[in-house]
């Protein structure tokens, strides 16, 4: 089957569990507030998806610029306390606008806020896998943002750009679609004639000799080309092809047709939750090892025992992710710690059957577990 344009893209038409994330711009007026007639199209499309029997997921930006007009802000504030008010304001308006829309067919929608944290610690990212699957499952469409009514800078995903690319892997999308107001990846400015459209990216050898600007266009939105690639690069590493292309050409993108960008996926995929580490998590703290740590952890794949410990830096508790360094202050490994920072101290240097001896049989078990920790 080919197009006007050329072949229709295999990986997009045979997709059967498909993450789309649109973007700020896409869903509302230049002055804040919603676009009911953008909404209403981006939903035709989505809705025609899940008639032919395909799962959708749709990451959605716009709760804090829905939320400026009804408060009567002009633009998006830049203190963290207005944007959480925008938001918990708009949040309620976009998912209502949501369900009034995919209703008309016959879908019901699922809201779905997340934190760095529940996709991080183990419990709450086995209770964000569940909630999407079973929602996938009742043949509802979820739809996830971050939740900017609680998210301070320390713990937010950065964008939703990002927060798409890693929704996508946790579902175990077989593509991920990022809609904004750019057509297309391009050499340079889209609006210089000398730039030109990249159709395809199979490796970044793709993106060399490409200067890609960070700022969206519309003023609501955060995420501009570089989080477009970042995510795309998240997502592909998983083994997910990802398209990006404009909100108006999702029904042609959807189909195949070759719109847009499509990034090739890579074709080993990483376990799910240790990908999540590795990309959704900001380290709480750093564990210096010494050269037997390095060497046990990383080129033997072991856990992570207090005897291996040098020093310990930042403020943690157990649970928190935390970067492992080597003596040259070098990150080789991301973790879940199983102590607290005050805790550690007194352990370092210490094998676990002289700590158990010492202090009991809690203290007989690893620092960070193998199954915990991914290499960077």
């Amino acid at each position: 089957m080919t197009t006007q344009n050329g072949r229709v893209r295999d990986a997009v038409t045979t997709a059967r569990r498909v993450v789309v994330k649109i973007g700020s711009s896409s869903l509302t007026t230049a002055t804040g507030g919603l676009a009911d007639e953008r909404v209403d199209t981006l939903v035709d499309t989505l809705g025609r998806l899940t008639a032919e029997g395909r799962e959708v997921v749709l990451v959605s930006s716009g709760a804090i610029a829905a939320g400026l007009a009804p408060l009567g802000l002009s633009r998006r504030p830049r203190d963290l306390a207005t944007q959480q008010a925008a938001a918990s304001v708009g949040q309620g308006l976009l998912i209502g606008r949501y369900a009034a829309s995919f209703a008309r067919h016959g879908r019901t929608v699922g809201q779905v806020l997340l934190t760095v944290d529940d996709v991080t610690r183990r419990a709450h990212y086995r209770n964000a896998y569940r909630t999407l699957r079973k929602l996938l499952d009742l043949r509802a469409v979820p739809i996830v943002n971050e939740n900017d009514t609680v998210a301070t800078q320390e713990i937010r995903f950065g964008d939703n750009d990002r927060l798409a690319a890693l929704v996508a892997a946790l579902v175990h999308a077989d593509l991920l679609v990022l809609l904004s107001d750019v057509d297309a990846l391009w050499t340079g400015d889209p609006t210089n004639p000398r730039s030109t459209r990249i159709a395809e990216v199979r490796d970044d050898a793709d993106l060399s000799g490409i200067t890609i600007g960070g700022a969206g266009r519309s003023g609501v939105g955060t995420g501009g080309m570089v989080t477009k690639v970042e995510a795309a690069r998240i997502a592909t590493g998983f083994g997910i092809p990802v398209v990006l292309t404009a909100a108006d050409l999702a029904t042609p993108a959807l189909a195949g047709e070759p719109v847009g960008t499509l990034f090739h996926p890579q074709r080993r995929r990483p376990t799910a939750r240790l990908f999540w580490l590795a990309h959704a998590t900001s380290p709480r703290g750093r564990l210096h090892l010494d050269p037997g740590a390095v060497a046990a952890v990383v080129g033997r794949r072991k856990s992570l025992l207090p005897a291996g410990i040098t020093a310990v830096d930042g403020t943690f508790t157990a649970g928190d992710p935390v970067d492992l360094v080597d003596t040259a202050g070098a990150s080789v490994a991301r973790g879940l710690v199983n102590y607290d920072a005050v805790e550690l101290p007194g352990l370092l240097g210490r094998s676990t059957s002289e700590l158990a001896a010492a202090l009991g049989p809690a203290y007989e078990r690893e620092v960070v577990h193998r199954d915990d920790l991914v290499l960077l």
